[in-house]
């Protein structure tokens, strides 16, 4: 064997840079549930980050999965076409918002926030694009630097890509304001930033996230998201909607923009599109479509066959068990519960969201965002066989409700009974 040959014996290992929430090792999932190696089962309230919509496993799209896997596995799209994706297409389609109509799939939810932004700059012709404080769009290059939710995710990477104006989000809680003069105040900085900073000729878009994710589960209100409606439409701006982790009913309506009655002009999708196989899309008209430049979309493994039928699976289990109406009643359920609990525990400082897409702040006894506390809790359920996550700027101070929309009433009882028990065993 030669010295390049030779690896001394060493065993490969994950990067050190992974870092995970629990120290549970899967070896199968159910329904909402997660079963290690020696059978432990732990109720999953993570969903992979908002990935397993339909559940784990869900018998309907491993059977898809399966089926598809034995006829194709990959047809590259830009050499040919495959039945699911021009059927997904479709379907899709029919989900859209007004005239969008145009669907182009990618693998992961910075994929398509990069072609969304490529869209906004060739339709356009003008190179600014408006993201909002607090906003998470993606870790390539391009999303990160739409990206604000927490400093750590830019840290070490900067200079960022030029073009990107960063206006504030109404954030009511972290203002101390309510909804509307949030929202009021919001606006007169984004006009205030269009008379000093990017010109509205000079701008593309907007770029949101109608509940923001990653840095807390903050929802954006109808005053602010009409607000940017006018605006773009008074300057010819497109305004892109970022339903990554909002949307495929996990806020009890299909789409999360839909609360606030505005028709966006591009959607971005991704998550819950494919039950846990990586796919995602962005939908526009396809006259808005057609103004992007040739060779601005693509991607070797965009659009594969055996995510497209998981993703046909999946929009028929959506339907078929009335998922997004029960994320509309078990996430109601779960709000009312946590806003009992908030009552109880003052270092729940905040609980807001929507739907099953629900944030709880934890602060200390002085206020201040507790991103330590926060993390106890999440070990303190894991012993109870309950796992969370984390987001938030400060630490991870919010502990996230993520369940599969598959989610039942008892199993929302048993979460939030073990973060009652969590607070306790923490405080």
């Amino acid at each position: 064997m030669s010295a390049a040959q030779d690896t001394g014996g060493r065993h490969g290992m994950l990067s050190p840079l992974l870092k995970q929430s629990s120290g549970v090792v899967a070896e199968r999932g159910e329904g909402a549930y997660i079963f290690d190696r020696d059978g432990t089962r732990y109720l999953d309230f993570t969903s992979g980050i908002g990935v397993t919509a339909t559940g784990h496993a869900h018998p309907k799209v491993v059977a898809a999965i399966q089926a598809q896997a034995e006829k194709l596995l990959h047809g590259q799209y830009a050499i040919v076409r495959h039945p699911a994706i021009v059927e997904l297409a479709d379907r899709l389609g029919e989900r859209m918002p007004g005239d969008i109509d145009s669907i182009f799939f990618s693998n992961a939810g910075t994929e398509a926030c990069e072609a969304a932004l490529r869209l906004a700059r060739h339709a356009t012709g003008r190179p600014n694009i408006i993201v909002f404080h607090g906003g998470f769009h993606g870790r390539t290059m391009g999303s990160l630097s739409m990206t604000t939710s927490s400093v750590g995710l830019r840290a070490g990477l900067q200079p960022m890509m030029g073009g990107v104006v960063v206006a504030p989000f109404p954030n009511a809680y972290r203002y101390g304001w309510d909804e509307e003069a949030a929202a009021e105040f919001c606006l007169r900085e984004l006009d205030y930033i269009f008379a000093t900073y990017s010109n509205p000729c000079e701008t593309a878009g907007v770029f949101i996230e109608p509940v923001q994710g990653e840095s807390g589960y903050v929802p954006a209100n109808t005053r602010f998201m009409q607000g940017l409606r006018e605006r773009c439409d008074e300057h010819n701006m497109v305004m892109i909607m970022d339903e990554v982790q909002s949307g495929y009913g996990r806020t009890g309506r299909f789409w999360a923009h839909s609360h606030f009655d505005v028709q966006p002009d591009i959607v971005v999708t991704a998550k819950g599109l494919a039950s846990g196989m990586p796919l995602s899309g962005v939908g526009a008209p396809a006259a808005l479509m057609e103004k992007g430049w040739p060779g601005s979309q693509g991607g070797t493994y965009g659009g594969n066959a055996v995510a497209c039928a998981a993703a046909l699976a999946t929009l028929d289990v959506i339907d078929d068990e009335g998922l997004v109406e029960n994320a509309g009643e078990q996430g109601a359920y779960l709000m009312q519960r946590l806003k009992e609990v908030q009552q109880d525990f003052p270092e729940v400082a905040d609980v807001r969201g929507m739907g099953l897409m629900i944030g709880t702040e934890m602060v200390d006894e002085a206020g201040k965002p507790d991103g330590d506390r926060a993390a106890r809790i999440l070990k303190a359920m894991e012993k109870r066989k309950v796992l969370m996550i984390r987001c938030g700027a400060f630490g991870g101070q919010v502990v996230r409700w993520l369940p599969p929309l598959i989610v039942s009433r008892e199993q929302v009882d048993t979460a939030v009974d073990a973060f009652i028990e969590a607070l306790r065993e923490t405080a």
